[in-house]
């Protein structure tokens, strides 16, 4: 158990946190959401100990242990991977160090001896003849195959490096679990993988993502940082989306009946009563659930931006053919033989563990990249918008505002049209006046959106366009692509994002493609075609 009692953070006369006070117990995941900037890394630092606040305090039950999933990719560079999983158990590690250290000895006493087994029992009680093979299972379970597990962090890739250190944080069960981004860079098995286990978690965990689906799958709670404060909600994170909306209906609608809303709202909570992550405790949640009143839920002041992509001009019937299309990529055959016809009104998502097949596929769509062989071959009436994965060549040396930057890609060149377009994009003021140059990864992404739109294509290629996106941004972004009419081509490792908007669905396997209409959760569950998937993933 972990209790925050009237915890204060003040910058200045800037107050990130207000007399937070809050209790998170064992059994529980919650899911700490909030705008961008609005402290969710710092609360968690402050969780930690990592970050002292101005007043309040942060207490842990006595003998609990705490992990975190750490951001400092280069710590353990010096490390076995293996070894640093383990690392994650402090206790544990420092153990197995000491009694490896005894045993090396080449004077051994009869006081080593006693302390030797004074070690090994602490060490026995502790699990530690499996920790290895734990720590093993973990590290597999997370896409770090056996045959990296004795090489050092060091000679390992950037999002390797990522899962390992993940392993580190939940290796040995620790009481609580702070987890900041923890799907950043795991595919969606792995992510899979991470939710069954979190599911089955019986300490607190408390976790900042910006996966909406993975946050339903795991959360039993949402803590919602908003006007200063941290409000506490029972559920996962669509009940906490959809009743605050609903309170914001209210209060924009003040002629209305408000108890045809209370009725709506209750109606609501009595769906999300049950939560499948942690079935044993739907019934205490429920009751927890039938307490809330209209006035528990306050409207979020959270802004989303505006997103809907219109094309200037109708598209015909023939979109796009792709013939027998291959690429090879600094010797590595990233394509080869890939086939496909898009048909009109198709949101095709692409799918499958290979992101730079799908990131070469897009670049020849987009004609960045000629193949090797085979063709593309486009509608007459076809103009395609493209979102690249990397958009640093938009901005990299621009010195452009943001509205003169948007402006090279406007009909429309007047000013007003440009920064009212932008302040629908949360460009507002001052902001839409900064150099394109020293946006965020998240700005710049909604940049590319702006450009998108004022480009009216009537296909959309997107390559990964939730990435840096805050959950506010991915929703709108998310209704946007569900409600236009335009033929979408896309990929994301957003689950909910795909199942949502796809209907159909195309994987690339290095044995060619698996292409079939039907929603994503359906293609994941077809037993048919998942056992299609294995023979051509391992072929």
């Amino acid at each position: 158990m972990i209790t925050v009692n009237g915890v204060s953070l003040r910058y200045g006369k800037r107050a990130l946190f207000e007399d937070v006070n809050i209790k998170f117990t064992p059994g529980n995941c919650y899911g700490l959401i909030g705008a961008n900037g609005a402290g969710k890394s710092t609360f968690l630092k402050i969780l930690s100990g990592e970050i002292e606040p101005s007043s309040g305090e942060v207490h842990i039950a006595p003998g609990e242990r705490l992990a975190v999933l750490k951001q400092n990719h280069f710590e353990y560079d010096d490390y076995g991977v293996l070894e640093t999983v383990i690392m994650g158990y402090e206790r544990l590690y420092q153990v197995m160090k000491e009694k490896d250290a005894i045993y090396a000895k080449a004077d051994f006493t009869d006081e080593d001896g006693m302390r030797a087994g004074e070690l090994e029992a602490e060490f026995a009680e502790m699990n530690g003849w499996e920790a290895e093979s734990e720590a093993a299972e973990m590290l597999n379970g997370l896409g770090i195959t056996t045959d990296l597990h004795d090489k050092k962090m060091a000679e390992l890739g950037g999002n390797e490096k990522v899962r390992v250190l993940l392993a580190q944080a939940l290796f040995g069960h620790p009481n609580i679990l702070l987890l900041d981004e923890p799907t950043n860079h795991l595919d969606l098995e792995s992510i899979n993988w991470l939710e069954d286990f979190l599911s089955g978690y019986q300490g607190t965990v408390i976790v900042v993502s910006h996966d909406r689906h993975f946050l339903n799958q795991v959360c039993t709670h949402i803590a919602d940082i908003d006007f200063g404060k941290i409000q506490l909600y029972v559920g996962n994170y669509d009940f906490w989306y959809e009743s605050s909306q609903l309170a914001l209906s209210l209060m924009r609608d003040q002629n209305k009946k408000k108890e045809d809303k209370i009725k709506e709202l209750q109606a609501f909570i009595q769906r999300f009563s049950a939560n499948k992550s942690k079935a044993k405790q739907a019934t205490s949640r429920r009751k927890m659930l039938d307490k809330i009143t209209l006035d528990d839920i306050r409207p979020s002041n959270r802004k989303y931006p505006f997103i809907h992509f219109k094309a200037e001009r109708e598209a015909g019937k023939q979109i796009v053919t792709v013939d027998n299309v291959a690429l090879t990529v600094d010797g590595e055959t990233v394509l080869d033989g890939i086939s496909f016809v898009v048909n009109k009104g198709d949101k095709i998502a692409l799918v499958g563990p290979y992101g730079h097949a799908k990131t070469a596929l897009f670049q020849v769509l987009a004609g960045e990249v000629q193949p090797d062989s085979g063709s593309v071959t486009w509608g007459v009436t076809i103009t395609a918008s493209y979102f690249p994965k990397d958009n640093t060549p938009y901005f990299e040396g621009v010195e452009l505002s943001i509205v003169d930057w948007l402006r090279q890609y406007s009909k429309d060149q007047d000013e007003s049209f440009i920064r009212g377009f932008l302040g629908r994009m949360l460009f507002s003021g001052d902001e839409a006046l900064k150099k394109a140059s020293v946006l965020s990864g998240g700005e710049k992404v909604r940049c590319m959106l702006s450009k998108m739109m004022l480009t009216g294509g009537n296909v959309l290629l997107l390559d990964e366009p939730t990435n840096h996106l805050d959950l506010e941004s991915i929703t709108a972004l998310n209704n946007g692509l569900i409600d236009t009419d335009e033929t979408v081509i896309f990929t994301s490792h957003d689950h909910q994002f795909i199942q949502t908007i796809a209907n159909r669905i195309i994987e690339i396997t290095p044995n060619g493609i698996i292409d079939r209409m039907t929603t994503y959760d359906e293609y994941l569950e077809n037993p048919e075609i998942q056992a299609l998937r294995a023979r051509m993933l391992q072929a």
